[in-house]
């Protein structure tokens, strides 16, 4: 990596950080300087505005996270009822990269960004809509090889779930980690129901 792409994704992980604790609307490019001890010159080499920064960390940061997280073990997926709960257990038990108490990137952003920044709104809508879509496709999948019932509608499936991961991520900043565990089990019942 040479020293411009290095210095881009230190501005864009510090600024995700930044983001991440304190809201994009209270992250200031000053403040973003100060803490990347880089110049204003540099940061405006890199983004032309906050806009386009905060937009770069959704997709080069978040989205990534995202996919290899949460994405990339249902593709192939052949019992999704499985693969789904495992993917999610793993993202909010055993995830390091986020504090309970700061929830979730994606379901920030959204709250704080998405009804006043049309950019913000496609970029996250970009994130959901891909989740549910990777979804969908495990349980259609798991149609075919009879591992989910077939009167169900996979697309409103994926759509309740993926509701339910983000309400539960943005309501454990209060509940803590019980929360996680409740949604869990609940989520597990409701995953058989659909053999």
């Amino acid at each position: 990596m040479n020293k411009a792409a290095s210095t881009r994704l230190h501005i864009l992980n510090s600024a995700f950080d930044m983001v991440y604790q304190n809201g994009f609307q209270a992250t200031s490019i000053d403040k973003i300087i100060e803490k990347t001890q880089v110049t204003k010159g540099a940061f405006y080499y890199h983004f032309k505005n906050k806009d386009e920064m905060g937009i770069a960390i959704i997709r080069e940061i978040i989205k990534p996270t995202l996919q290899k997280g949460l994405f990339a073990p249902l593709e192939n997926s052949h019992d999704p009822v499985v693969d789904i709960y495992g993917s999610i257990e793993r993202k909010i038990l055993q995830d390091t990269d986020y504090q309970i108490e700061n929830g979730c990137p994606t379901n920030n952003l959204v709250q704080e960004m998405s009804a006043i920044n049309l950019k913000f709104h496609k970029a996250l809508r970009n994130i959901l809509d891909s989740w549910i879509s990777t979804i969908e496709k495990a349980l259609e999948n798991g149609k075919l090889h009879n591992n989910i019932r077939t009167d169900l509608d996979s697309k409103e499936i994926a759509q309740f779930i993926v509701s339910g991961y983000e309400g539960m991520k943005g309501v454990g900043k209060i509940y803590g980690k019980d929360l996680y565990k409740a949604y869990l089990s609940q989520l597990k019942i409701y995953l058989d129901t659909l053999k």
